[in-house]
Parts: C-alpha cells; structure tokens; sequence
C-alpha cells in the first residue's frame, strides 16, 4: 500500500498525465472506463455508434421507454448487482414475478418444469415432466438411473451427454429450448461444465443424471425465480448512470466516432505514448488501449497486431421484435413469463410476457390503458438465421403477432397493436460453447505480448452482464496498474 503523502501526490500527477482509450461504449468499455477514471486516469471512449450500451438499448413505444436488448442480468457472482449498486441503483433492483415459462411445439405447450439444471430434470416421472415428453419419454429417461456412471474422463458436450443418458426427448422437448433461448446453440456445442458447473462431478458421486441434477438443485442458494434480477425503469438505466458517472470523472466520450486502426508507435520514447489510434476526425495518442467494441470489429483491429483470423463460422443473428398490445386476453397471462420453443417447431425461438414478468412494468402500462401488454418476440439463433430477415418494421410486426398468438395461446391481431420495434444483433457464440474458452485464452496470450493493450466483451469474457462486466473490470485494473505504476497491463 502507498502511504506515504510524496508518493501518493506523485501518485496522483501520474494518473493525470496518463491516457486510456476505450474503443467500444458498450457495457465492458464502459466498466472498463470507470475503473480506470475513477483513480484520476484521464479516459476517451470512442463509440462507432450513435448511442451507448450496445445489447442494452430502450426505444420508446406507445409513451413508453422500454428494453429492446437485454432486460435482466443473470445474479451468479453478484458482480452486475454491485455495479448497479456502484451507480446508485441498487434501490431499483427488482426480481421477476414467480411465474415460470412455457415451451411450445410438443406438439402443443406445457409448462417448463421446475427444479431442472438447463431443462434437464431430476425426476423424469414428475408430472409437468411427463407433461412434456409423454410417457414413453420418461420411461426412456429412467434408463439413465440404470446405465454405468462414466469413470474414464467425462461428456464433454452437453446434447450428447443427455442424448445418452435420457434420450432424444429429454434433449429435443427439454434441454434444446432452454439451450437456444438462452444461448443461441444447440446443446451438442454446449461445454458441460462451463454451462453447468458442478455437473459431472455430480453425476459422478450421484451415479446418474437426474440424480446429478437433484443434488445441484438442492445446492442452489438462490430462491426459485431470482436466478436473474432487473432495474426499475429498465436496464438501459445502467447506461445513462454509467454515463453519468464517467462525466463526473471528467471522462470524455465521442459518438459516431469508428476507429479505423490502432497502431504502435514504434519510435516511441520511455514516457511518451504507446498507441496511435486513427479516425475520420483524426488521430488519438495514448498509454493504454482497451479495445471494447464488437466481436468483428475487434478483430478487425487486432488482425494487424497479432495475426487474429477472423471468427470461426457465421455470427448467431437475433432479431427482437417488442410488441405493446392492447389485448383482454393477455390479462391472465396465460403462458407465464414467457415462452421457450423446440428448436425446429415455430419460426419465432422464444417470447417474453414481459408484463407478466416484471411488476413494476405492469403498474406503468396498465396506468395507460386496463388491458396493455408489453411482448418481445425473438427469432433466429446459432443454428439458422432469423425469420425475420429482409423485413422491414411492418412486416416483422405481423409476423411477431402471428407468433405471438400461437405461442400464447390466445387471438391477437394486428389491430391490437399500438406500437413496436425491432431491434436487431449480432451476437458472439456463448462463453459456454465447447472451445470457446480456449479460443479467448489463446487471444489474450497473444495480447500479452504487447505492452498496454487488453481487449474485453461477450467475445472473450462469455455472453451475458455475469461474465461481461467481471471480466471488463478484471481487465481494467490491470489497465489502470499498468497506467498508474508503469508495470505491465496483466489480468491474472
């Protein structure tokens, strides 16, 4: 620890003097930003966009500002509550109402059954089990009970570990939904354990599947429902406070502004900058480069400093098409939260209620109207490319409609809509996805090789703010060290 009054002043003119540049505005260059500003690091965010946040994003539909991105964070590692917390909302965090999910295309719909990991259930005979893949499909799945518990090395991919020990139900009707809702992927590309810490090494004590899964289930922590938690408001509140608060650290931040290349500079002295960054406005000199935009874009950047191919396979595409309806027949919720398809069986791969899911949504919809309902309809995944694609605004409404009401179960048309959106991504392959750890690891040894340049998002760190912001920070810190005391930017 510094305590010594010279040094900490010495400290501090430093930091001034120091420059980050953060390539990308979305949560991980944000994070990335206020970690290293709030120790008096001067900062630039370079955003290509003309907006913050990236896959958390709001539009305003029917009066209302509503999520079109991300909606929610996953709670594991308590790392997004803390940051929602650090910005001042932590007394606006809310956690969805009890009411599960759905999965539609068995033929039919059926509630997702409960105390499952990843859909895989503990007992095949429960009812909202059997409910899902008949009989035959339970009797199927009981065999897992009967079969050798793998003792050399263990299934690496989920979708054959559960096709082995349960059958092609228990993974079609149960594991697929929830594997592509969550993940865009089919389960046969999804790591076992990365997925589901803990599982096989249950499987091994436990000596079958479901009772791996009992185990799990009964280790949980987490009350039933709050696996994922919210902000009041909207999760693109996160953005502005995050905003916010890099403006009160003095840390400037350029829209529409898309880096065209980082180079090193490869006369310079001991104290001067490292990095050249150029754009159409001109160029940027800093110390340190945390390089936070997409997944293609990154790369892009990074070919020329050490050789990164380009992503391996075409990026999962996901189109979210956010409906506000004024419909009686919603007022029940008749499907729960939200519904899950099998893969295969409906055009759309899963749809959110998400007046159903978030209470204090319903209290400002249904101020405007008794019967108004907000629902986000999604389509495309790892596996095929949205429905949606080449519409424009109007036709992927009446197709989100038309979804809408099989999925749901009830009589919607296109004259109960009174607004909508859509808002389409390109996401990164899971963090869960078999190699894909590898991959990032063998991107940030390459990185390392380099003196002040770290990169950080969904890419690397794995989809979802649970690993995304952890990761931005992790990185950070070994950004603003290095800027501080001169040492090498490390993230052990």
């Amino acid at each position: 620890m510094v305590d010594d009054p010279q040094q900490l002043e010495d400290l501090a003119a430093h930091a001034h003097e120091a420059h980050v540049v953060v390539v990308g505005g979305g949560i991980a260059g944000l994070v990335a930003a206020l970690e290293c500003a709030k120790v008096g690091v001067r900062v630039t965010v370079l955003e290509a966009s003309d907006r913050l946040g990236g896959l958390v994003r709001a539009a305003d539909l029917a009066g209302l500002t509503l999520d079109v991105g991300a909606e929610s964070f996953a709670t594991r590692g308590g790392h997004v509550r803390a940051l929602v917390e650090e910005v001042r909302l932590g007394d606006d965090i809310v956690t969805p109402a009890p009411a599960g999910a759905w999965i539609a295309g068995l033929p039919g719909a059926a509630p997702l059954p409960k105390g499952g990991v990843l859909g895989i259930p503990a007992s095949p005979f429960a009812e909202d089990v059997r409910a899902v893949i008949g009989w035959n499909g339970a009797w199927r799945a009981y065999l897992d009970r009967l079969r050798p518990v793998l003792t050399i090395g263990q299934e690496r991919s989920l979708g054959r570990l559960v096709r082995g020990r349960m059958g092609e139900r228990v993974l079609e009707r149960l594991v697929a939904p929830v594997t592509s809702g969550v993940y865009s992927a089919d389960p046969d590309d999804i790591d076992v354990e990365l997925a589901a810490p803990g599982l096989s090494a249950a499987l091994t004590r436990a000596g079958s599947l479901s009772g791996a899964v009992l185990q799990l289930a009964r280790a949980r922590t987490e009350a039933p429902g709050s696996a994922v938690e919210g902000v009041r408001g909207g999760m693109s509140r996160l953005v502005d406070a995050l905003a916010a608060r890099l403006a009160d650290f003095g840390v400037e931040i350029r829209l529409d502004t898309p880096v065209e290349a980082i180079e090193g500079v490869s006369d310079a002295a001991k104290d001067s900058p490292r990095w050249r960054i150029r754009t159409a406005e001109g160029d940027l000199s800093s110390d340190q480069v945390v390089v936070a935009a997409s997944e293609s874009a990154a790369r892009a950047l990074l070919r020329p400093l050490i050789g990164l191919a380009d992503r391996p396979g075409p990026a999962p595409r996901v189109h979210i098409v956010t409906l506000v309806l004024d419909s009686p027949e919603l007022d029940a919720a008749p499907r729960g939260s939200g519904v899950l398809t099998v893969p295969g069986t409906h055009r759309a791969k899963a749809l959110t209620h998400a007046t159903a899911k978030w209470a204090w949504l319903s209290e400002i919809v249904r101020a405007q109207h008794p019967h108004r309902h907000v629902v986000r309809v999604s389509f495309g995944s790892q596996a095929e490319p949205p429905a949606t694609d080449g519409l424009d605004l109007e036709a992927a409404t009446a197709m989100a409609v038309t979804e809408a009401a099989t999925l749901l179960g009830v009589a919607l048309d296109g004259s109960q809509v009174v607004g909508s959106d859509i808002a389409r991504y390109e996401q990164t392959l899971p963090g869960a996805a078999i190699g894909q750890r590898d991959a990032a690891a063998a991107v940030r040894a390459r990185l390392a090789e380099l003196t002040g340049i770290v990169a950080v998002g969904a890419w690397l760190s794995g989809t979802g703010l649970a690993q995304v912001v952890p990761d931005a920070r992790a990185q950070a810190l070994a950004v603003r060290r290095a800027a501080l005391f001169g040492a090498p930017p490390t993230a052990d």
